[in-house]
């Protein structure tokens, strides 16, 4: 694939992207993100961006230093996060003259017949010229939250689908997948393609993630597999500095990319 030519790609980002590690919004990342994508955007490129984080903003506006523990406050930070997240996105955005669309999903939504509505409205949005927010809708869809489980990354592959897009970026606290632990292995080194996803490759994803973000990287795997059988190439990537996206679109390699069928590499 040419990422030079105009192509329809789902970025998704982590609370880790979006946070200090004291929990607060890292401005000047945020901000970085949101110009790469507008210009990106303005390339010629469709642009659909899933974004996690409602939970650490709200966390932040309400003072609170640890993530709760019981679900229904857990709803209320997310709640009161979503608003804080999508004022921001709306207003930094809205400095390269691009509106965006607010999409809040559940995965009873995509099971339950509806997914027609779901493909109807992106593809409605994208066509405006708008840029589709997507967020799992924690307020009220609570099974993830109480089982910790970070399903952003799955939501964001089943939105790729569809979307019918052509690639899916997970950015992340972490460079890709690594043939052993990093946090613990100084040797550890970077895979840069994973030309499918065998027992192997499952084996060595991890648990669950930052304090903040609750997906490991077993559920960036999971997400692989959505978009592989959608047919649409994963790259994982660190998202410490959001211009390092460029890189892709210049058909450089960043993190790891899971291909969906099986070749060698992008161009």
């Amino acid at each position: 694939m040419d990422m030079k030519d105009k192509k329809r790609i789902v970025v998704k980002v982590g609370t880790s992207t979006l946070t200090h590690g004291t929990g607060k919004l890292n401005i000047r990342r945020v901000e970085i993100l949101v110009k790469t994508l507008a210009d990106l955007q303005n390339a010629g490129h469709e642009i659909i961006l899933v974004s996690s984080g409602a939970i650490g903003l709200g966390m932040s506006k309400l003072g609170l230093m640890q993530k709760p523990k019981d679900t229904p406050t857990k709803q209320a930070c997310a709640s009161i996060g979503q608003c804080e997240l999508m004022y921001l996105y709306d207003d930094l955005f809205s400095n390269y003259g691009i509106n965006v669309a607010q999409m809040l999903l559940t995965k009873y939504i995509l099971l339950e017949g509806r997914k027609e509505n779901v493909e109807n409205a992106l593809a409605r949005i994208i066509e405006l010229g708008a840029i589709p927010i997507v967020n799992e809708n924690d307020t009220v869809a609570i099974d993830e939250l109480e089982l910790e489980m970070g399903e952003n990354d799955s939501l964001a592959a089943n939105v790729a689908v569809l979307a019918k897009a052509d690639l899916l970026i997970i950015m992340s606290d972490i460079e890709g997948l690594f043939d052993k632990d990093p946090h613990k292995y100084d040797d550890a080194e970077l895979i840069p393609v994973v030309q499918s996803i065998t027992d192997e490759i499952r084996a060595l994803a991890g648990g669950a993630g930052s304090k903040l973000g609750t997906g490991g990287m077993a559920t960036k795997i999971k997400a692989a597999e959505i978009a592989r059988q959608g047919g649409i190439d994963l790259i994982i990537m660190n998202g410490r500095d959001p211009r390092r996206l460029y890189k892709i679109f210049e058909n450089k390699p960043v993190g790891t990319l899971f291909k969906a069928n099986g070749e060698e590499n992008l161009s």
